[in-house]
């Protein structure tokens, strides 16, 4: 289970990392084109949503890897599974369910490391 749970921890800090750095660096007009949500927040917000996913993708990795303060992956995990319900509300009222069925499952498997870190898994 340690390594489903090391893969499902890598998947989850690689899609995060990647969006994270997207929505932290680009301006948002261009993400407008691929992310249509981003016109209801303001730049800073959605800059602080990009960073918010790369710290969550960074604290799933780096602590355990290094074992410094590896108690960190577990709340890196349900941050990341808060930052999804969020962003679901906000696909819920834009009337978007392709992309609530895409948040739900990156929150079941942020969840689930949650969980396995939290509990019988724990580092």
């Amino acid at each position: 289970m340690n390594i489903v749970l090391w893969i499902v921890q890598a998947v989850l800090a690689v899609m995060f990392g990647i969006a994270g750095v997207m929505k932290s660096t680009q301006p948002k007009d261009k993400l407008a084109a691929k992310l249509p949500w981003v016109e209801d927040f303001s730049a800073g917000t959605v800059r602080l949503i990009g960073v918010a996913e790369l710290a969550g993708a960074l604290g799933l990795i780096l602590p355990a890897l290094t074992g410094i303060a590896p108690i960190l992956t577990p709340p890196a995990a349900t941050g990341l599974a808060v930052v999804m319900v969020l962003a679901a509300l906000t696909h819920l009222r834009r009337k978007e369910p392709s992309a609530i069925a895409f948040n739900a499952v990156l929150f079941l498997l942020a969840a689930f490391v949650a969980w396995g870190r939290f509990g019988p898994y724990s580092f």
